[in-house]
């Protein structure tokens, strides 16, 4: 132990103090000692230091910071430099206000496009999410600071977040929701990891042995603090146990007494305690600031950087008759609520006070642009509103071209709470049937988190997903409609045509026990391309005001190099993607899968030679009979392209391989093997578990208990309704009067476990008093 001496010299309570918070945001300090508290604060898109009173959910306000494009966003970009300068500049806001751990980047694969959270990750794809994650936390940590990737693991849903129990495979828990998380740790070697709320296989994730000990901190060496989610600790002494060493927030002394006790009665070694605080102490001792200097930041520069990011993020859906970019000399209606009053951010933990804020009206009208005017068109929230239609229409009539500001509101996706469908609200849809009657050269320009479906796909001209591009929104997107800038976002996500079409559409979410991962490791493109299912926008695509071409692919186990040229008349930046397919597999495999990108800045007919590094793992699946990644011997396609769907050059490798047999055959699991997973049987997932799944219900004839929730109480008795019934109430209350965020957070203690209660409250709800409300409940 580094600081072997000076644990000595601590008390057993100092040294069970220092394992949970001393308030909401920060760490406890020891004065006798010199042991400094350190601060916690939220990102990941920006800085979250709240000046007041202090709230997890973002209902109270914080201090002003550069809010950059969420990791959804950010993905889109590919662009791995890109996303070390974003860190870089969010770390850099963090240190200058003494705060030496910001949680995140969140990198929770996209399991579903529901997921209300999929705004703060990064893509469906493990492989994108760990190297854009690795860059995020590389440029954060260069300011001396400690990063936090989230949520540890597979914290796949919103609904029920606290007690889901998310069951999964161990194949799919490997290559899909864990190889992120592997890719960051040994890449960037994080300091700090936050643990999810959820249960994985039946067990919390923060105290989950074979997650934290065996994969963690043994197969990939992770040597820094695990912190639970705020709220997200069960059994105190497990969590330590398993690996977990710091608790948030504060719980007033009352977990810091269940150590003490464990260490006295045997039941905690002291040893394990130890190194718990050794690992803490390290995190605190190297990333203090209450020494350093406050750097001064410039909120000018960085914005313009969050406009740059934006910029590189924004991705081009569609451009029929090159509509895009817009002539300066064409009369142009802006319409859309969005337009003046802009979705740039998500909403919860993230909420960011944002120190500049533009809109697109104000821009565009100071742009040159020939702008005829701008109204609302529909109400923000949803519910008709003939007058604004009526506006509307009539201002479209008198424009050579609409820029309709369409997209998700506030409401419509948050954490606490997942998306009720992938629509956009019907007042929207409906303004814009409407428009298509007098104007035929309609630009769409998409707000929101991810993705949504478009049935109006064929009825407009352009489309634009701006997805959620931060405090520079305005600026970046003026650019790319007026042609200043090329646009070269890709997806990071699969659009669907319909969410029917998604594979976990029918098991998605768990509803009240257990999250079933039935579909395996077919998510995103890796089933709608093994199923040849179409799609509306496939992963990777994106549109250019220029063309590219392919040539020349040389390839070998280590490297694949080949030549793009632009071949169109503007400068352009076009991301190549690499992926891997191997032929005549003998086990079920997504047909293909990335494992290469990069992006490259061309002037119009320039070349650039570019070469993509491999290794043996980017070949390897994990065979969980023989408990390790295995290489199956035979011939690989190395595939480059501009999307999974845009396969431009291909070449043959063989790889002698690992001879080790699988089970993973067609014969075993012949719906799995065609990537037909809404067929699969009850046997089939139960031999891909390899156990009985447990019980995907809560039995309401059970009594409750301190891990069940006030959602459950419905099942019991009038207290209990009446207990569940008044929440609710307050819930639908709040939505009705447009308060969302107020909403959220009635919505999260609608599903936190009885076990929290007195934790959140510091004791001022003892345990004691909540058996007692539960024994009530239960007669």
């Amino acid at each position: 132990m580094k600081y072997k001496s000076l644990i000595e010299s601590m008390t057993l309570e100092e040294k069970a103090s220092l394992m949970s918070g001393a308030n909401f945001w920060n760490t406890k300090a020891i004065e006798r000692l010199n042991i400094p508290s350190i601060m916690l604060t939220d990102g990941p898109h920006g800085l979250r230091k709240q000046g007041g009173k202090a709230d997890h959910l973002g209902l109270n306000k914080s201090l002003p910071a550069t809010c950059f494009p969420t990791a959804a966003t950010l993905a889109n970009s590919w662009d791995r430099g890109l996303i070390y300068d974003v860190g870089q500049t969010i770390g850099r806001e963090a240190a200058s206000e003494k705060v030496s751990v910001l949680l995140g980047p969140g990198l929770n694969i996209k399991r579903n496009p529901l997921c209300g959270r999929n705004f703060e990750y990064f893509s469906e794809d493990p492989y994108l999410t760990g190297e854009l994650a690795s860059e995020m936390v590389k440029g954060i940590q260069s300011n001396g600071i400690a990063a936090c990737p989230k949520h540890f693991a597979v914290n796949s849903q919103e609904h029920m977040r606290m007690t889901i129990d998310e069951v999964v495979d161990e194949r799919s828990l490997r290559e899909l929701y864990l190889e992120g998380f592997r890719r960051v740790v040994e890449k960037s070697k994080p300091k700090t990891i936050m643990t999810s709320y959820n249960r994985v296989n039946g067990t919390f994730a923060n105290e989950n042995n074979y997650l934290l000990q065996d994969i963690l901190n043994g197969e990939w060496g992770f040597d820094g603090v695990v912190v639970t989610d705020w709220g997200g600790n069960n059994d105190r002494v497990a969590g330590l146990k398993a690996g977990n060493q710091l608790e948030m927030p504060s719980t007033n002394g009352i977990t810091d007494k269940e150590i003490v006790q464990a260490v006295r009665n045997k039941e905690l070694a002291e040893g394990v305690l130890d190194e718990a605080v050794d690992r803490l102490l390290e995190l605190v001792y190297t990333t203090q600031l209450h020494d350093r200097d406050a750097s001064h930041i410039d909120y000018e520069e960085h914005h313009n950087e969050a406009v740059d990011a934006a910029k590189r993020s924004i991705v081009l859906l569609k451009n029929d008759d090159n509509i895009l970019p817009l002539a300066r000399n064409n009369k142009v209606a802006i319409i859309g609520d969005f337009a003046r009053n802009p979705r740039y951010q998500g909403a919860g933990s993230s909420l960011i006070n944002p120190a500049k804020l533009s809109n697109a009206v104000d821009v565009l009208n100071q742009s040159g642009l020939s702008i005829v005017g701008h109204t609302k068109g529909f109400k923000r929230m949803g519910g008709a509103d003939n007058g604004l239609l009526r506006e509307a229409v009539t201002l479209a009539a008198q424009a050579d071209t609409v820029l309709l500001f369409l997209g998700l509101d506030e409401g419509s996706e948050a954490e606490g709470i997942d998306r009720v469908n992938l629509s956009l609200r019907e007042n929207q849809l409906d303004l814009l049937r409407s428009l298509t009657k007098v104007n035929s050269n309609i630009v769409v320009i998409l707000a929101g988190g991810g993705a949504i479906e478009m049935p109006f796909v064929h009825d407009v001209k352009a489309i634009v997903h701006t997805y959620l591009s931060g405090q520079g929104s305005a600026e970046a997107l003026a650019s790319i409609l007026l042609g200043e800038y090329n646009p070269s976002g890709k997806l990071s996500e699969t659009f669907p045509i319909a969410y029917g079409d998604v594979s976990s559409a029918p098991y998605y979410p768990g509803k009240e026990a257990t999250a079933e991962h039935i579909e395996g490791i077919f998510i995103g493109y890796r089933y709608f391309d093994t199923a040849q299912k179409p799609v509306l926008f496939p992963f990777g695509y994106g549109l250019s005001y220029t063309t590219f071409a392919y040539s020349d692919l040389a390839v070998d186990q280590y490297q694949a190099s080949f030549t793009i040229t632009n071949t169109g008349s503007v400068a352009g930046e076009e991301v190549a993607q690499l992926y891997i397919q191997k032929q005549n597999s003998s086990i079920f495999r997504a047909k293909r899968e990335l494992k290469g990108f990069e992006k490259v800045f061309l002037e119009p007919a320039e070349s650039k030679r570019v070469t993509i590094m491999l290794e043996e793992h980017d070949f390897a699946y994990f065979n969980p009979t023989a408990h390790r990644w295995v290489v199956e011997p035979g011939a690989y396609d190395i595939q480059i392209g501009s999307s999974i769907q845009s396969i431009h050059l291909n070449e043959e490798i063989t790889l002698e391989g690992d001879s080790i047999p699988s089970d993973h055959t067609k014969e075993n699991f012949p719906h799995y093997f065609s990537g037909q997973v809404h067929k699969v049987t009850a046997v089939e997932y139960k031999r891909l578990l390899g156990y009985e799944p447990p019980a995907p219900y809560w039995d309401p004839k059970q009594d409750l208990g301190l891990n069940d929730t006030i959602a459950q109480a419905r099942y019991k008795n009038l207290l209990g309704k009446s207990i569940y019934h008044v929440v609710f109430f307050f819930k639908r209350f709040f939505d009705a009067v447009n308060k969302p965020l107020l909403a959220n957070n009635v919505y999260f203690v609608l599903n936190m476990p009885f076990r929290q209660i007195d934790r959140f409250t510091g004791g001022k709800i003892s345990r004691k008093q909540i058996l007692k409300v539960l024994k009530w409940i239960n007669r």
